[in-house]
């Protein structure tokens, strides 16, 4: 075991302070997570200036305790996503899920979507944009309600302003950001007003849920997405908690989990409904056909970052935190793995621990040009465009057919001014997405396929002046 961890495995007041914030949020994800949550408690040590964990546990106990605990949930929670996360999903809610619910709700025009764990914003907007899109113009005959709930109210605030920074954008093309977002700051877009008029956020608490006065408003539900929330808390909470949302669906509702949360327990609340690529619950009904669970070499679970839905004013757990683990050597991972551990941190908007997750994943494996692409990614997101240009020409060095490398490149150099260099580098990355077919999805590419790459960058190179 590292020195750090040792230190920290022995230090009574700290493991004292994380029972207490598993205890409190139910966030079973720190209780082998030492290095990372000393990381995110340091920082309000320092905004506090509290000289050690015990003065700092004082400090929450006392008469500014609850202030304090709002403000340490919000450091250890990680709210940023990026619009249509998850392709499957979101075709599965294009072509089945969606349609079933506007032709059952063809008479009333009334339609009711909760985003549970909405974190900014990304979630509950895509469905609204989709909405939108499936409506046209008789959206304004019906009556929808698109509700994002999350615990942290600093995330909550952004998401109502609709901003969002390129990161969160990287799914969506040029010409879908000009229809949907204004550019009012440079590399900063807000989502246009009739999108964000379709959504309404809250402050929620998902163990409320469990509660003795569940909230009553929570009700009658056409959809339910509660994605890479559950993932995060106790296994005794999660099937209490999927019943408990179960309950909130109409009738003939749709529940959406993350693609690493489902579970054969689950079959035995609601029914289990197979799409292409993807798995939904619904209500129990005698009547729908039985449908096999899902396969869990499909959805394997990935190791969880941090997510945003706890609150403080949670009811007491019906569980007790399980001991703390004693780490173990394991074999070091695919480098499939170390890449989405990093790609999974960045999602999340922690740029920093995906910068440090990158440095150790190339000790492992220097030679993948995707981790390389990957630290110029996060690089750029973190201001610092030398490093990043000079990772992704490293990821070029090993893999020059690397199409995305060449786009991110081009993007980077045009950013910085050097108009010549970006165009060189995104018509290299538009020439390699002509050698197969359109709709072929491009690898890392965030679901972008190879006609979308070459529309960019057609639309990016005819912007140019003298190129």
């Amino acid at each position: 075991m590292a020195p750090r961890l040792l230190a920290l495995a022995a230090d009574e007041p700290f493991q004292r302070l994380k029972r207490a914030v598993i205890a409190r949020t139910g966030h079973h994800y720190y209780a082998d997570k030492d290095e990372v949550l000393w990381d995110r408690v340091q920082r309000r040590l320092l905004a506090n200036r509290d000289r050690d964990v015990s003065a700092y546990l004082k400090r929450l106990s006392g008469d500014d305790g609850e202030a304090e605990w709002a403000a340490l949930e919000t450091e250890i929670t990680i709210g940023e996503t990026f619009f249509f996360r998850y392709a499957e999903q979101f075709t599965a809610l294009r072509e089945t899920i969606l349609p079933d619910i506007l032709e059952r709700r063809a008479q009333d025009k009334r339609i009711r979507i909760w985003s549970a764990g909405c974190a900014t914003g990304a979630e509950p907007y895509s469905i609204a944009i989709l909405l939108s899109q499936m409506l046209g113009e008789a959206i304004s005959d019906w009556r929808i309600s698109i509700l994002g709930g999350d615990i942290n109210a600093a995330f909550l605030e952004t998401a109502r302003k609709g901003q969002f920074g390129r990161w969160a954008l990287r799914a969506v093309s040029d010409a879908d950001r000009s229809q949907w977002f204004t550019e009012t700051a440079r590399n900063t877009w807000t989502l246009k007003s009739p999108y964000r008029g379709l959504v309404r956020f809250e402050r929620q608490n998902l163990l409320d849920l469990l509660g003795p006065a569940p909230p009553l408003e929570l009700t009658e539900f056409d959809l339910i997405l509660c994605r890479n929330v559950l993932i995060y808390f106790h296994h005794d909470v999660v099937e209490q908690l999927v019943g408990a949302l179960g309950s909130r669906l109409a009738a003939d509702g749709w529940l959406l989990l993350g693609h690493a949360e489902p579970n054969p327990a689950f079959g035995k609340l609601l029914d289990v409904t197979q799409l292409p690529g993807t798995v939904a619950y619904r209500p129990a009904d005698p009547e729908r056909p039985a449908q096999p669970g899902p396969s869990f070499e499909v959805f394997a679970a990935p190791e969880p970052e941090p997510s945003s839905q706890h609150l403080a004013e949670a009811p007491s757990p019906r569980w007790r935190p399980a001991p703390i683990p004693t780490p173990v050597p394991s074999p070091a991972p695919p480098v499939a793995d170390l890449v989405e551990s990093v790609r999974r941190l960045a999602d999340a908007g922690d740029y920093l621990a995906a910068e440090a997750a990158c440095r150790q994943a190339l000790a492992l494996a220097p030679e993948d040009p995707a981790l390389h692409l990957h630290d110029g990614l996060v690089l750029q997101a973190l201001g610092r465009s030398a490093p990043a240009e000079a990772a992704f020409k490293r990821a070029l060095y090993l893999d020059r057919s690397f199409a995305l490398a060449h786009y991110h490149l081009g993007l980077l150099l045009l950013e910085r001014g050097r108009s010549k260099a970006a165009a060189r580098s995104l018509k290299t990355a538009a020439q390699i997405a002509g050698t197969v077919p359109p709709d072929t999805r491009l690898a890392h590419g965030a679901g972008l396929d190879a006609g979308q790459l070459r529309k960019s960058v057609r639309l990016l190179l005819q912007s140019l002046v003298g190129v």
